[in-house]
């Protein structure tokens, strides 16, 4: 009977441990579906207005907006107004917030928000082009002024019929690069720039 016991145990033992193994794989589905249901999405790039800093297709994490809290400056950030590309989702970079004033002297390129100018080492080149919207313009209590970092190829919170845009109209904040479109020159996927974009 000793004998029996003696062989059972590791038999016992290496189920334990699959139970054990097939819970905690369990636990980690959930855990992920829970995440991606409710507090973060993967999100594509579709199209160049944030290059260099971002590259059509690339994969990104966006924090659910009712996870972010108040939008910064720098933030980069997923928005979606119906009457605007038709709804579809647009990934820009927030310039100013409720209270700032955004002005932009498009002979220099200088975008300067509250009188001082940005030093903006992201975008790909100086801001030039116009899209209809005047200013110096004051941004409204609960609205955020956006941006491509590609300026010249980007239609956003410079066009009014985007404008300031509702904080109610952003799907949420872009923290992660996952993985990486193909660069625009060179054609490849460069794993290096994946990373944090905080």
């Amino acid at each position: 009977m000793d004998e029996n016991k003696q062989t059972d145990f590791p038999r016992d033992r290496g189920n334990f441990e699959l139970y054990d193994w097939t819970r905690t794989l369990v636990g980690a589905v959930l855990a992920v579906v829970v995440l991606f249901t409710f507090a973060a999405r993967i999100m594509l790039v579709d199209g160049e207005s944030m290059r260099e800093t971002l590259q059509n297709g690339d994969g990104l994490l966006v924090v659910n907006a009712q996870y972010c809290g108040a939008y910064r400056q720098n933030d980069i950030v997923i928005v979606r107004k119906e009457s605007f590309y038709n709804g579809e989702p647009i990934v820009k970079r927030v310039i100013a917030t409720a209270g700032q004033t955004v002005d932009i002297d498009f002979d220099t390129g200088s975008v300067r928000v509250d009188g001082q100018e940005l030093a903006e080492p992201y975008i790909r080149e100086t801001t030039h082009l116009q899209e209809g919207t005047t200013f110096p313009l004051t941004v409204p209590a609960g609205c955020i002024f956006v941006m491509g970092d590609n300026r010249n190829d980007s239609d956003d919170s410079r066009d009014p019929a985007l404008g300031v845009v509702d904080a109610r109209y952003v799907i949420g904040r872009a923290v992660f690069l996952v993985f990486p479109g193909k660069t625009a020159e060179l054609d490849k996927l460069e794993f290096s720039r994946i990373g944090s974009l905080a």
